[in-house]
């Protein structure tokens, strides 16, 4: 079996990415091929990365910025040499460029469609790129999403239930350097510690969050860490509301320190208002810490299907910032709630969305589609 994981960027910054990149070393760490072709950013160089005998990245330098994405042209030119040498192209949407790539191609074998979300914002972009993506839509052997509530919702796919499926997404355990977890903690001593990482831009919510903190006690801090066009309006909040003892703006947190604030943490909160989040991989770096979750109910998107209210945490409605409050509370001033919850994180996490698990049920549609596309 050949897979070539097909869209988005390197170096890994997002969720989708992510995804992709998990899945190559998922798959070539089981003796299957599977490359990744993608586009730079970041100005990187690009170029061909042989990561071991099963696995190779392939990135192609983007050219041009169009209604908010990257293009990639010479990715039409790869695609088109190499599409032949796979069993199955695995393509990650949205992404325009990495559609245009496969259809042109001319590759003929079968199509799993990734989707990992609908496109909201970029409604210019949409109008340029739906006719690609209906045909992207009709030409996938199989669509599937990272929750089954997402895409039995997309009302891009209403008329294709019939061919969806999910694969939620997975992860590798933390690995936390302890001695650093308590200089955190001992940084903050005598705090409990509620902590939140994602890009401070909008749909993250992190304004609920903030205004939350006036109606927790001395005792709590909430720590928000990552960076974006958000951060002084949010900073501004912050002195406004005179939080500046209960609430810090950490900046951005290297991959090293992330899993030293989790570790540090009483439970994690995702304050999310949009549908753009559509999974919130945090969500299960939390889980694989053991920590619990304050989240959001985001209609039709799979967050609170991720976060199992009063199994591995609590949800609330969206832009609620007393609901976030309370949560968070009642986390925190009931012991047996809060182990119960910090076990069910865990046991979730263990259960649902390993690495593993994303492996295996990857595998398993692979097979599928390889075994009816014989036939």
């Amino acid at each position: 079996m050949k897979i070539l994981q097909l869209g988005k960027f390197y170096p890994i910054r997002g969720g989708v990415e992510k995804v992709m990149y998990d899945l190559m070393l998922g798959l070539s760490g089981r003796g299957i091929t599977c490359d990744m072709l993608c586009a730079t950013t970041e100005d990187h160089p690009g170029g061909t990365i042989a990561l071991n005998d099963y696995a190779t990245l392939m990135v192609i330098p983007t050219q041009i910025n169009l209604a908010a994405t990257k293009l990639a042209p010479k990715m039409i030119r790869t695609l088109r040499k190499i599409a032949k040498n796979y069993d199955i192209i695995h393509v990650h949407h949205p992404d325009p460029m990495a559609a245009l790539a496969l259809y042109l191609s001319g590759y003929k074998g079968p199509v799993v469609l990734h989707w990992h979300s609908d496109i909201l914002k970029q409604k210019n972009l949409l109008k340029l790129y739906k006719p690609l993506q209906e045909w992207l839509i009709r030409r996938a052997n199989i669509i599937v999403g990272t929750t089954p509530v997402y895409v039995q919702q997309s009302p891009f796919l209403k008329e294709y239930q019939s061919k969806i499926d999910y694969i939620p997404i997975g992860i590798s355990p933390l690995a936390a350097d302890m001695d650093n977890a308590l200089r955190i903690r001992e940084k903050y001593h005598g705090k409990r510690i509620i902590f939140s990482l994602g890009r401070l831009v909008e749909y993250k919510g992190f304004e609920y969050l903030i205004k939350s903190a006036e109606q927790l006690d001395d005792s709590s801090i909430i720590l928000i860490g990552g960076k974006g066009p958000l951060h002084d309006e949010l900073n501004q909040l912050i002195q406004d509301r005179k939080l500046g003892d209960k609430v810090k703006l950490l900046g951005f947190l290297s991959d090293e320190e992330v899993p030293d604030y989790f570790a540090a943490s009483d439970l994690f909160c995702m304050s999310s208002i949009m549908k753009t989040e559509a999974f919130g991989i945090v969500q299960l770096e939390s889980m694989a810490s053991g920590k619990p979750i304050v989240s959001t109910e985001i209609p039709t998107s799979g967050v609170s299907w991720v976060n199992e209210n009063n199994v591995s945490g609590l949800t609330v409605p969206i832009e609620n910032t007393e609901a976030i409050a309370q949560a968070i509370k009642k986390m925190l001033e009931n012991p047996a709630f809060y182990e119960q919850l910090r076990e069910g994180s865990l046991t979730r996490y263990q259960a649902n969305f390993t690495l593993d698990n994303m492996v295996d049920k990857s595998l398993q549609i692979y097979n599928q589609i390889l075994s009816n596309y014989k036939v």
